[in-house]
């Protein structure tokens, strides 16, 4: 799956930020620089209008992330900056807040500009200022992206521009819509994401560098949920003298994850102990994993004919299905999600409370894929609560379910899939 496609489900389904205990890295170039932290939103220079409108967002209180980074952003003269933070921490609110704060919403043309790796991202982006600057009645967002046509000779009114980089420069270079002289800020988001896309480095740099004889008068920041030798270096090369601060992704641990398994002879009896479990275990939300598309489209049809509520994601779906089956899942339309591999990574929702491993991830050596059992079964137990994962192997591969525990020195108890007393006693 695209990188930018798990972004893009993470953001949909973080409507409220993920917790971290970690500490934020300051690595500023200038030791002189006043650098300070704050607590509440209050404390920042902040219109009353952006406030109104990000209570209404329902942050009550800035984000680790946001805590260091909007002092910054902020400040004046203004400072370049580096961030890198993973999904959900509230990066993209900061840097909306840094928008709707430089822009002067008297001067109608493009002030701020803002660069997301695809379409779908961008239109994110845009719901977020929308949504933060709903208070500010003069401020007006456009979207440089495939399918919004702008009529010849027309010009540009709105301050804030969203755009993929080959729409954008073609807005900038060949339709002449963006005068990059009077860009203030320059927000380049998901810089990880162009890395991996073949071309987008480039144009994100052929856009931004007009911006250099005026970088006095234009802030430069660049986000990135990682932050490898590779973004390191491009970033280095397209802002000057940044500050940068790094916020370490939470690491996935089966510390708080209770681990089972269940011997079952063929795919129905892995269904009668699938209802076993669902007998005997209350459940909030539960994510069924298959190694197949066949076998999870099996699975979804089952559980439907039983009177299951049950959301089905696999590679096939368009990213505007998955985002449609991904939201009411989080909106608990939908009590179990059964999903291949798509699904795997990054995805966090907190009412998770059972994984179930349909079959268990194996490579094409045969052997147990690791990295995407941790992935897996990381999906409950999130923000420090105890979850459950239970497994579903066939007598030959109970050596798989070895090589696990031997892998990641941990215990996963074996299960009757058929004694219900025994499934029933897990709840306490």
């Amino acid at each position: 799956v695209a990188p930018a496609e798990i972004s893009l489900l993470n953001k949909l389904l973080r409507t409220s930020l993920v917790e971290s205990s970690h500490r934020v890295e300051i690595l500023q170039r200038d030791p002189n620089s006043p650098l300070f932290s704050v607590k509440t939103f209050e404390e920042l220079p902040l219109k009353k209008e952006l406030l109104q409108g990000i209570y209404m967002m329902g942050f009550n209180r800035p984000s680790k992330i946001q805590e260091t980074a909007l002092p910054i952003m902020l400040a004046y003269p203004p400072q370049n900056l580096i961030a890198q933070s993973q999904s959900g921490t509230g990066k993209t609110a900061a840097f909306v807040l840094a928008m709707l704060s430089r822009v002067n919403g008297t001067e109608k043309y493009p002030q701020c500009l803002c660069l997301a790796p695809t379409y779908e991202l961008a239109l994110q982006i845009g719901h977020v200022i929308e949504s933060i600057g709903r208070f500010c009645a003069d401020i007006k967002v456009t979207y440089a992206i495939r399918g919004h046509r702008v009529p010849q000779g027309a010009v540009l009114q709105e301050q804030i521009v969203i755009g993929t980089p080959g729409t954008v420069l073609d807005w900038c270079f060949k339709r002449r819509l963006i005068d990059m002289k009077k860009i203030q800020l320059f927000v380049l988001d998901e810089a990880d994401i162009m890395m991996d896309t073949q071309g987008l480095s480039c144009q994100s740099i052929r856009v931004q560098r007009p911006v250099f004889p005026t970088a006095d008068s234009c802030q430069m920041l660049l986000f990135s949920a990682t932050f490898k030798e590779m973004v390191r270096a491009f970033a280095i090369r397209i802002i000057s003298n940044p500050i940068v601060i790094k916020l370490r992704e939470e690491e996935l641990t089966l510390g708080n994850i209770r681990q089972f398994f269940f011997i079952c002879q063929g795919r129905e009896q892995k269904y009668r102990a699938l209802c076993n479990i669902y007998g005997g275990i209350t459940i909030g939300q539960a994510i069924i994993f298959c190694q197949t598309r066949r076998s999870a489209d099996w699975l979804a049809m089952q559980m439907s004919q039983d009177g299951h509520q049950v959301g089905i994601l696999t590679a096939e779906l368009t990213v505007t299905q998955r985002a449609n089956v991904i939201q009411h899942f989080r909106q608990g339309k939908e009590k179990v999600l059964i999903a291949t591999n798509v699904c795997a990574r990054g995805i966090d929702v907190q009412q998770v409370t059972i994984v179930v491993n349909f079959s268990l991830p194996i490579n094409e050596r045969k052997k147990p894929d690791f990295e995407t059992y941790l992935h897996r079964i990381g999906r409950t137990g999130r923000f420090g609560k105890d979850g459950i994962a239970f497994s579903m192997v066939e007598s030959q591969d109970v050596r798989l379910v070895r090589m696990i525990e031997e892998h990641f020195q941990t215990k996963i108890k074996q299960l009757d899939p058929d004694d219900m007393d025994e499934i029933e006693k897990l709840q306490s």
